[in-house]
């Protein structure tokens, strides 16, 4: 029997690339379908908000709990929009105006100042106290468009240029983007230690 982990997070594009990866070693549930009330995310860093939300999720609902923090960094916004991304614009989880604002923020930066990255903290908690929680984390480079390009993805990845594939991230096949993207790499960095420990 597969043992049951829940996935700390309400967003469905997330839910889904997790499931894509995990579903053949776990009974994975989303917090959502188990009425997990979401907690403020106080932490400065992607891993302390991530252990948040991981041990949050495991206090209520009794379950392992995987969470991941993620966002985009850029080099000329000084780090923004960082632990804020989802938040950017002010509205939770609104993709267009999160997109929309930072489009604006790089208006006037040149081409060559537009590196950025994704950044993903991911963590394992065997349950909410868990004082040796598995923590991995992982990048992917890339660059600020000037404009959107591609359908697939959430978030910001109609503006993230893939400069090894020649594309956004929204330009990918999902498959092809859970093997590169930095969730997707740290996802299968954790399996690799839940493999171990299970």
């Amino acid at each position: 029997m597969k043992t049951k982990i829940i996935i700390a997070t309400n967003n469905s594009g997330k839910a889904r690339e997790f499931n894509a990866m995990l579903g053949s070693l776990f009974e994975v549930v989303s917090q959502k379908d188990m009425n997990v009330k979401e907690v403020p995310e106080t932490g400065l860093t992607f891993v302390e908000n991530a252990l948040i939300k991981a041990r949050n999720a495991s206090k209520q609902s009794g379950l392992p709990a995987i969470a991941d923090d993620s966002g985009i960094v850029v080099d000329a916004l000084n780090g923004e929009p960082g632990i804020y991304s989802a938040r950017y614009s002010g509205k939770h989880g609104n993709d267009e105006e999160n997109t929309q604002k930072l489009l604006t923020a790089m208006r006037n930066v040149p081409d060559s100042k537009r590196a950025a990255r994704f950044w993903c903290s991911i963590v394992y908690v065997n349950h909410a106290k868990d004082p040796t929680p598995i923590i991995v984390q992982r990048g992917w480079e890339g660059e600020i468009l000037r404009d959107t390009a591609g359908e697939n993805g959430f978030g910001y990845d109609p503006i993230f240029y893939v400069p090894t594939h020649g594309c956004t991230s929204a330009e990918l096949d999902p498959a092809e983007k859970n093997k590169i993207s930095h969730r997707g790499r740290a996802l299968q960095e954790l399996i690799l230690a839940l493999t171990i420990k299970y």
